[in-house]
């Protein structure tokens, strides 16, 4: 390397990290300058997090050499990483609840002994030089889900970091907390801060970086100037090939009414109440988007629906397609109701836990939606073959076989496989949760055609989705949550994101016809 190079904060040369057979990263030369804000994308398994645990000392690359400020160093551990400048956000934050701000950014870095005072005032002296609004001494389990961010950011610059890796800092966050986020972003940058930002959302990669790195099946594709590219430009280069980014949203006609919730309450056990008059109709032949900052009560008000859970309130009707009877789902088990066709595909964090069994393979897994334990111990394994097959074609699963262990699996992968299966299973009522979550372009415009070919069949389609632009782009009608109540109800091709982004931040009247 040419150290001689005073603009070079950053510098990876050969780096290279497998697991196993499988080569994560693959000889990578990349760099980071001083001042600038450098986005980092590529498809799932391309080996962005990889590179950046490499970077934070969480792994250590089998070859090749990292630079940093022109020095040859050794990172062993997020310790050498914090010594050397470098500061990692990730995506699930590491807070203490019933600690404060200050408590949780000095913790672990003062031995014990501290002024909370002093720190407090440093905290406060960090908030004003890039424009945080963080009161030092508040609880963290009184924080919303971009105060704790700013926790975690300030907590890597109160430790001296000059490189800053944001890890999909955006996932959750509203269009005004995202603007100023980025606003951050930007007063750091102009201090000098180096910024790694890795997202999925081609148009804040546009907005916010002064440059962007592809990767590719664990390669480094190219680095090019963010003003001097297109968003259809850089999917190429992270897919390989041209890849649309239009979602094509048909006209709904002749919908009728599905699935009717009518002021439905859910308290739980232990007297918090997550859902407050909830009252919608879902449609058949529509996409019905719900919108809402992350723990409004959407996954609460998926599995009421679906039987898991049961309200302390409120009606939930089905209106059976074959002869308009109306069937009260709050009577009926969970397997009844997936027996008239109301399916829950929701994609949790673990994805494990909704459905799929990590130990079995994807063709046992397709057959626990089928099989009901039949008269015989004899069972045909040819359709759930097929159905596997499929899946795996269509929406490109990587895997040897459908023979493979779904633990095996890439999470985007068995993501894949949860959605699949269920949107093949015929449904007419068909709750898709955070589908895309942690999906690349390439996959998520597939989940989305997928999505828009169940609804042209006249299923009743419910997306719960993070992306506003998404939800804008894909549905016909958009419930805003907020707090557990409905703050409003939107047409899709009338909406606007900054509305749509009060609407999840404040309770207000209903608009629209339910």
């Amino acid at each position: 390397m040419n150290t001689s190079d005073n603009n070079l904060a950053l510098h990876l040369q050969h780096v290279t990290k497998t697991f196993g057979s499988v080569v994560a990263n693959d000889d990578v030369d990349m760099d980071l300058r001083y001042g600038e804000v450098l986005a980092i994308l590529g498809e799932n398994g391309s080996g962005k997090t990889t590179l950046m645990n490499m970077i934070s000392g969480i792994y250590r690359q089998d070859a090749g050499e990292i630079f940093i400020k022109g020095e040859r160093v050794t990172i062993n551990s997020p310790k050498d990483a914090f010594a050397l400048g470098i500061g990692m956000v990730h995506q699930h934050f590491k807070l203490i609840d019933v600690f404060n701000a200050t408590e949780n950014i000095v913790l672990g870095i003062e031995d014990g002994k501290f002024n909370i005072k002093e720190a407090a005032g440093k905290v406060a002296d960090i908030s004003q030089r890039y424009g945080f609004d963080l009161d030092p001494y508040k609880k963290i389990y009184e924080m919303s889900v971009s105060e704790k961010q700013t926790v975690e950011i300030i907590k890597v610059l109160y430790r001296g970091a000059e490189i800053l890796i944001l890890d999909e800092p955006t996932a959750v966050l509203t269009p005004q907390e995202t603007e100023k986020l980025f606003n951050v972003i930007r007063r750091m940058r102009d201090d000098g801060k180096s910024i790694m930002i890795i997202t999925h959302k081609l148009h804040e990669v546009m907005e916010i970086s002064d440059r962007v790195a592809v990767l590719r099946k664990g390669r480094h594709i190219a680095t090019v100037n963010t003003a001097e590219t297109t968003e259809d430009a850089l999917t190429e280069m992270m897919v390989g090939k041209r890849v649309s980014l239009n979602i094509e949203r048909t006209a709904v006609e002749n919908a009728q009414d599905r699935l009717i919730v009518n002021g439905l309450n859910y308290t739980t056990h232990e007297g918090v109440n997550v859902l407050s008059d909830i009252t919608f109709t879902a449609k058949a032949g529509e996409i019905l988007g719900i919108a809402g900052v992350a723990g409004s009560g959407q996954r609460e008000l998926l599995e009421i629906i679906a039987g898991l859970q049961a309200p302390t309130g409120g009606e939930i009707t089905y209106i059976d397609p074959k002869d308009g009877a109306q069937v009260d789902l709050r009577s009926k088990t969970p397997l009844q109701i997936r027996d008239l066709g109301v399916r829950l595909s929701f994609v949790p964090e673990d994805r494990l836990g909704m459905g799929l069994v990590g130990n079995m393979d994807i063709i046992d897994n397709m057959m626990l939606r089928s099989y009901r334990g039949g008269r015989t111990v004899f069972v045909d394994r040819q359709p759930p073959k097929q159905l596997a097959d499929n899946i795996i074609k269509s929406l490109e699963v990587v895997t040897p076989s459908a023979k493979t262990q779904v633990r095996k699996l890439s999470g985007g992968n068995v993501q894949k496989v949860l959605v699949g299966r269920e949107i093949a299973s015929a449904p007419t009522v068909l709750m898709a949760a955070y589908p895309v979550r942690g999906l690349d372009i390439n996959s998520s415009y597939m989940i989305y055609n997928l999505l828009n070919a169940q609804k042209n069949n006249g299923v009743a389609v419910i997306f719960v989705g993070e992306d506003l632009d998404v939800l804008l782009e894909l549905c016909d009608r958009i419930l805003v949550i907020c707090a557990g109540h409905v703050s409003g109800i939107l047409d899709g091709r009338e909406a606007k994101k900054e509305e749509i982004g009060l609407l999840m931040t404040k309770a207000k009247g209903v608009r629209g016809d339910g």
